[in-house]
């Protein structure tokens, strides 16, 4: 009998029983000869490619046990059990009671070091895997061990919230049934439940796995029943309350303390008081709620509700501060009067119609105030406006007239402009950077720095450069080397531009592996053949032809397109030197027709006549291109256009349809380049965005109206498009229509993040001087006509903008857009227009413009007294 072979067949029958009773049963020197042989046949497997990867995936319990059974040290059996490749067992529970049971046999301290080393192991995922994975890897059978062998329940963070995920899945599996009260760690673990790091969040994965049926459902009837100790979870919470954290790691222990139904007197109302000012927004509520139930119970004193209001009323949250306000509403006056200094604050954050209803309530409980309270509503009121400030006059006394000079407006202070890195220098520099590329995302600025040195350092060198790259070659690529398998499994192998720029390296250290590769049509192993999608073609074309050339064996000394400065441009200068490098040889096409792209709008005369003297063809056609003054302007616009729906089948009711007319004459690939086409539902590829701008630096309008194109995804999609908007902010040349509805679509995205983002680009433009503001009034106008965005998610940003700085290009552009916006007679005002007409009294006010918009005075004559009405009249007034 050869061990290792029975060993090896079990493992490929996938019979996991039979092979745990066969390395029961085998002998010390039979574990010798599997220890031997282990290592080197997974290796060899793992190296047959992404399916071979895949089977031994689907093999991993009987390698589990192969290695835990036979590996001799306990440091090779921890690491053995932690692989990546054989990390996720189909069984998880079963896998680790098998394991327990083939290492009895090994002596208690050996198995106590083992459970030592692989509680180690344990690391919390990173957020965005917590949904994905099925359990904390490796945490059953370090559990098991540590229990078995007395080790006891480690306290660290990541087992305390692996026990919890492994409760959930157990929950999972039994369709809910209670998992806690028969846990042998129950005892032992509460205490940390609340204070270890990652358990939130698997208290949250709980949640969206079992709604309804809780763990935290589960300890509380467990605290009902008196099978734990009721004030350990209250005291527990409290404390994880009081340690703050982020949103997901606190809102499942609001859960729970609901779940608790605590009665005021067990209510900690110093804590929950101490809360407001800085808790998460779940927390804030469940301390309101909590605190009014102390109040009605008489358990929160007057000082206490004082210091509560005012920091409920000094929270950013307009929720807040209204509750802060009905709070001070609903308590007797004799109450309200010791905290009426808290409206102070909603005087300066709130909305005009919160700030309204706070001048009300401090006027009613004037005569309840104190002397500390008088004077600071009367210090806020001078910040208020003429009206309201006479009316809290009348309840608190004369209020100071504001300093008749106007406050100086702010200074726009944009995030500073991208920093070029500087060159690869060295072979060993390059051989790093590749190694990083092989397992990141790329960005152009890099992939523009690794494809430079690779072509200079290999026109100096070839042969040491192939030396120095031949470990990463070993190392990052599938050994033996099959085409075929990057074919299949590369998704856009030949289209990718971090995977095309792999392929520069590889038909350097390896040509005859890249020929081969080079030699399978695009797209076999799919249904059809990969999009190439302009403006993408260009990347796509300057980096085939750097593979090509190296696969026929010859160099270039120098790439002319490679930027020299971060927004993508290539001096004029420095293109001209490297054309000087080049001599009577011709550059690579795609990239000259790049580098004629990224040279600046403006350039230095002086120039043309060095240019004039270059030997080659490509010479003559630069100093053509710069005789001419580059690239004329094409005419960019957009328009909208109803649909049914767009390529991703989604019902919209309209899509930006832009057009872009370019000037006659254009060479065919420039034409090519600036004519838009039409690929609806484009962006399978959605980083591919972040190139565009980089192209063509000095025609921002162009590449915008490329992105249109992919609009409706842009709203919802990759937050990797965003940096193409900055970009465009940066970017040299007119900027105009296109751009103004990129920036405003970008502005409706969902999260606050990319709205930021979009706001820093209008920013940038405004600083710059130039933003289009007539053109952004216009697309905001559109986009919410047509419900593409929602007007809540872009007011915030232009208030930002018009209280920073940019009020006069804010209200440029709300002059534009609000003619549109404004409901017609007999129409109801559409949601968020308040607010909308609340930043435009800001601007108008800094900006002191005197016009007419129309519908505005027809608005401002209805009768009524909704926010809407009262912005309207006090935009009109303000503009008259």
């Amino acid at each position: 009998m050869n061990p290792w072979t029975e060993v090896l067949d079990r493992i490929d029958a996938g019979d996991d029983e039979d092979l745990a009773r066969f390395l029961d049963g085998l002998s010390d020197l039979g574990r010798q000869a599997v220890a031997r042989q282990l290592p080197a046949h997974l290796a060899e497997e793992l190296g047959g490619g992404f399916l071979a990867r895949r089977e031994v995936e689907a093999l991993a319990t009987g390698y589990r046990l192969a290695g835990a059974a036979c590996l001799p040290g306990a440091a090779q059996v921890a690491a053995w059990l932690d692989r990546r490749e054989l990390r996720r067992p189909r069984d998880p529970d079963a896998d680790a009671a098998r394991i327990v049971s083939v290492l009895r046999r090994r002596p208690e301290k050996w198995r106590r070091v083992l459970a030592e080393r692989l509680v180690g192991r344990l690391r919390i995922p990173a957020e965005r895997d917590w949904r994905r994975l099925w359990g904390l890897p490796g945490w059953d059978v370090a559990a098991a061990l540590a229990i078995e062998t007395g080790l006891g329940p480690p306290d660290g963070d990541a087992f305390v919230a692996g026990w919890v995920w492994a409760l959930a899945g157990r929950k999972r599996r039994s369709g809910g049934a209670p998992v806690l009260a028969a846990d042998p760690l129950l005892d032992d673990l509460l205490p940390h439940l609340f204070h270890a790091q990652g358990v939130g969040r698997a208290l949250a994965l709980d949640e969206w796995w079992n709604p309804g049926r809780t763990i935290a459902g589960e300890l509380a009837g467990l605290a009902e029943a008196g099978r734990v100790p009721r004030q350990a979870l209250i005291d527990g919470c409290a404390g994880r309350f009081l340690a703050g954290g982020e949103a997901a790691e606190i809102t499942p222990f609001v859960t729970l303390w609901r779940w608790l139904r605590t009665t005021p007197g067990e209510i900690p109302v110093l804590d929950f008081v101490r809360l407001l000012p800085s808790a998460t927004s779940p927390l804030v509520r469940l301390a309101l709620d909590e605190l009014h139930r102390a109040e009605a119970a008489g358990a929160l004193d007057a000082e206490l509700f004082a210091e509560a209001v005012g920091a409920l009323a000094f929270r950013p949250e307009p929720e807040f501060a209204g509750a802060a306000v009905k709070w001070l509403a609903d308590a007797p006056p004799s109450r309200s009067g010791g905290a009426v200094a808290a409206l102070a604050s909603v005087f300066d954050a709130g909305t005009r119609a919160l700030r309204e209803r706070a001048v009300r309530l401090a006027v009613k409980l004037a005569p309840h105030a104190g002397d500390e309270g008088r004077e600071a509503i009367r210090e806020a009121a001078t910040r208020l406006p003429a009206d309201l400030r006479e009316r809290v006059a009348a309840g608190y006394g004369a209020v100071p007239e504001p300093d008749p000079e106007p406050w100086p407006a702010p200074v726009l202070a944009p995030s500073p402009p991208p920093v070029l890195a500087p060159p690869i220098g060295t072979v060993a520099e390059l051989a790093r950077e590749l190694t990083v590329l092989s397992r990141a995302a790329v960005e152009p600025q890099l992939l523009e720095r690794v494809l430079a040195a690779l072509v200079e350092l290999t026109h100096h060198d070839r042969d040491g450069v192939a030396a120095a790259l031949r470990p990463w070659w070993l190392e990052q690529w599938h050994q033996p080397f099959d085409a075929r398998f990057y074919a299949h499994v590369a998704n856009g192998y030949d289209r990718d531009p971090r995977f095309l720029l792999l392929r520069c390296a590889l038909a350097v250290v390896s040509p005859e592996h890249g020929r081969e590769l080079s030699a399978l049509p695009a797209g076999r192993s799919h249904d059809h053949p990969p999009i190439d999608v302009l403006p993408q073609r260009l990347v796509r074309r300057r980096l085939r032809e750097v593979v090509a050339l190296f696969e026929r064996g010859e160099t270039i000394p120098v790439l002319l397109a490679t930027p020299t400065a971060a927004t993508g441009h290539v001096g004029a200068r420095t293109l001209i030197e490297r054309m000087e490098r080049l001599g009577e040889t011709e550059p690579l096409e795609a990239d000259f027709q790049q580098a004629l792209l990224r040279l600046p709008r403006h350039v230095d005369p002086a120039l043309l006549v060095r240019a004039e003297k270059l030997p080659s063809q490509a010479g003559r056609r630069l100093a053509a291109w710069l005789r001419d003054g580059g690239l004329p302007d094409p005419v960019v616009d957009w328009k909208l256009r109803r649909v049914r729906h767009d390529g991703d089948h989604r019902w919209v009711p309209y899509e930006v349809r832009p057009s872009v007319v370019p000037p006659e004459g254009l060479p065919g690939w420039l034409a090519e380049l600036c004519a838009v086409e039409r690929r609806s539902g484009y962006l399978a590829y959605p980083r591919d965005v972040v190139w565009w701008p980089a192209i063509m630096p000095s025609h921002p309008e162009v590449v915008a109206a490329h992105l249109l194109l992919c609009l409706p995804r842009f709203l919802d999609g990759s937050d990797a498009r965003l940096d193409a908007v900055t970009a465009l902010a940066h970017a040299d040349g007119p900027v105009g229509a296109a751009t103004a509805i990129t920036i405003a679509a970008a502005l409706g995205r969902r999260r606050p993040a990319p709205r930021a983002t979009a706001a820093d680009a209008l920013t940038v433009l405004a600083v710059r001087g130039r933003l289009p503001a007539a053109e952004l009034g216009r697309a905001i106008a559109e986009l919410i006509r047509a419900e593409l965005v929602v007007l809540g998610r872009i007011t915030p940003a232009l208030a930002e903008l018009a209280s920073g700085g940019a009020h006069a290009e804010i209200w440029r552009a709300l002059a534009v857009a609000l003619p549109s916006l404004l409901p017609a007679p007999g129409e109801r005002p559409r949601a968020g227009l308040g607010e909308l007409l609340e930043v435009a009294v800001q601007a108008a006010a800094l900006t002191g413009v005197r016009c007419e918009i129309r519908g505005l005075a027809d608005l401002a004559a209805r009768k009524g007294s909704s926010h809407v009405l009262k912005e309207a009249r006090r935009l009109h007034l303000a503009i008259s």
